[in-house]
């Protein structure tokens, strides 16, 4: 069994250099590999592309990377709550793709599974489907959609082991799990890191096979996005 272990978050990132395009795990603030985010501000890597389902906040995720303009184009469904994401997108200073939540999470499963395209009904009509293939299938019109092609995927899940085996919770599993193994190298970060056949393999959503790196993090914070309490009566 081939041990996927990395000593600490900076050997993680090693190879990752300027104008490289990784996709990027999280779904809001939920399950998003901030120790392996952090460590790329760090490195003051810059002209990247990032894939993800959105931007976290603007001190917290991909937010870090946006505020020293280290990313120079996102890809991502939803802008969020992030006020620096929508200020660049809005001056012009970012390049910035949307595309429908589903969309993009099939883009990074199509990448994972060797599949270069398919077809999908969402966005047709609409500044989606500019310049792109479409067809009629059953009477209903489709836009051929291209499997994304990244450098790396960076991932964040709640257990791993040594050969790569991973478990995501809850939310966390949204992205993170079609993420993996839809870059030519995928880092993993764990919030617990186990031996080998210390996982149920029947809980095991993603296998080792699809992971290069693995470490585990720490340090992790349990942000909420938005909270919501009942008045006191």
């Amino acid at each position: 069994m081939i041990d996927k272990r990395v000593k600490n978050v900076q050997e993680a990132i090693a190879g990752i250099s300027d104008g490289m395009t990784l996709i990027v795990g999280g779904f809001g603030l939920c399950g998003i590999p901030e120790n392996t985010i952090n460590a790329l501000v760090e490195s003051n890597v810059t002209d990247l592309t990032c894939i993800s389902n959105n931007a976290g906040v603007d001190d917290f995720g991909l937010g870090l990377l946006l505020q020293k303009k280290q990313i120079k184009k996102m890809i991502a469904s939803y802008v969020g709550e992030n006020a620096e994401f929508e200020r660049q997108m809005l001056s012009g200073e970012l390049d910035v793709e949307l595309t429908p939540q589903g969309t993009l999470a099939e883009k990074c499963r199509a990448a994972q599974c060797g599949i270069p395209a398919f077809y999908t009904p969402a966005g047709y009509g609409t500044e989606v489907a500019e310049g792109k293939e479409t067809k009629d299938f059953d009477g209903k019109m489709h836009i051929l959609e291209h499997a994304y092609k990244a450098d790396y995927s960076i991932v964040k899940a709640w257990k791993g082991d040594h050969a790569g085996n991973l478990i995501f919770k809850g939310t966390a599993r949204n992205f993170n799990a079609p993420m993996a193994g839809s870059g030519k190298i995928t880092i993993a970060e764990v919030e617990e890191l186990v031996e080998p056949g210390q996982l149920d393999p029947n809980e095991i959503h993603i296998p080792g096979i699809m992971v290069q790196r693995i470490f585990q993090g720490e340090k992790f914070e349990k942000r909420i996005e938005q909270r919501t309490v009942r008045k006191r009566s």
